[in-house]
């Protein structure tokens, strides 16, 4: 069995790089690498249909519903006998999907997604040849470009005994003969009001684009309640943010501005070099800089925004290396007001 896992990550691996290599202009629908054992048990396509892709989860009996009109395929694997968990089969798929150009606007698991209620909002193909356990099963919302060309994709996976199943619906700009006004008016992503609570999202670079990067963020902090600003670069030793554009200050001034209710906390971090008490102050200088910048180059309310500072108290890696170390030393971004 490791033999086999490690025979599909090599393929996976070599898959991602081809993604980065590959020089076509137009972008094309995401081929997914399966393990060997993956077997096509389903696909649908149509030229021109509508579609809500699900962008939260289930809070009062109701999903956040992003409409979409185009071109729909959705397709369906069974992976038999495979010793990975659904988690494992996601990260593989996760992966690929990153390095398409996809950013991932949304991610829950079993019951933080909501169950058995959250399942059967889902379009999917049915069953037998799409099994979703209601006990195991992970969803992933992302969205690929901005506008009238923008590419969405929702993929489940889930495990039962002896067996993985993947499901991948995308829905892309109407192919040339249906009517592209229609197919591509897919709404801007806007931020659900009140809070989600679900399994925290991953720490991934928000996109580069402006719409898919204020998507990513605005879906992060509904769900998980704080977004780490992993762009953000310091002169050494200082408090002093550099100087440059980034793309998460960007997103979040459109955040707040497309909100003005909310309230946000800008939270510096350190590692664990030093006494905490002056790994404090260093914190909240940095934080302090970085809303400084929201404010003067963003023209960011003064009052959606505060900054504070934990030092070390608030690790998301070891202080044993290096890498871990660099990881700590971040400002985050946490809601705290809706």
């Amino acid at each position: 069995m490791m033999a086999v896992r490690a025979h599909w990550l090599l393929v996976v691996a070599t898959a991602l790089a081809a993604v980065f290599v590959a020089a076509a202009p137009a972008q094309a629908e995401i081929a997914l690498v399966l393990p060997a054992s993956a077997e096509r048990t389903a696909m649908r396509v149509e030229p021109l249909a509508s579609y809500a892709l699900a962008v939260s989860a289930m809070r009062a009996g109701e999903v956040r519903l992003l409409p979409l009109e185009g071109r729909l395929s959705q397709a369906a694997w069974r992976l038999r006998e495979t010793p990975d968990s659904s988690l494992q089969i996601l990260q593989g798929l996760r992966a690929q999907i990153l390095a398409a150009g996809y950013a991932v606007v949304f991610e829950c698991e079993t019951d933080g997604c909501g169950g058995f209620d959250f399942r059967y909002r889902l379009r999917l193909l049915p069953e037998p040849e799409m099994h979703v356990d209601l006990g195991d099963f992970r969803y992933l919302a992302a969205v690929r470009g901005e506008g009238a060309s923008a590419e969405h994709l929702a993929l489940v996976v889930s495990r039962s005994t002896g067996s993985g199943f993947v499901h991948l619906t995308q829905i892309a700009p109407a192919e040339s003969g249906g009517d592209p006004s229609a197919a591509s008016m897919a709404p801007a992503f806007e931020p659900d009001t009140g809070p989600i609570e679900v399994a925290p999202l991953g720490t991934s670079p928000l996109p580069e684009t402006p719409t898919a990067a204020v998507a990513a963020l605005a879906a992060r902090l509904e769900t998980s309640g704080s977004v780490v600003l992993d762009d953000l670069a310091f002169e050494t030793g200082a408090a002093t943010l550099s100087p440059g554009g980034y793309t998460s200050l960007a997103a979040l001034a459109a955040y707040l501005a497309a909100n003005p209710a909310r309230q946000v906390t800008l939270v510096g971090h350190t590692d664990a070099v030093g006494a905490l008490a002056g790994n404090i102050v260093l914190s909240r200088k940095r934080a302090e800089a970085v809303r400084a910048r929201l404010l003067e180059a963003h023209g960011v309310n003064p009052a959606q925004v505060g900054a504070e500072g934990a030092g070390w108290l608030a690790p998301r890696a070891s202080n044993l290396t290096e890498a871990g170390r660099a990881l700590n030393r971040r400002v985050e971004v946490v809601l705290t007001s809706t």
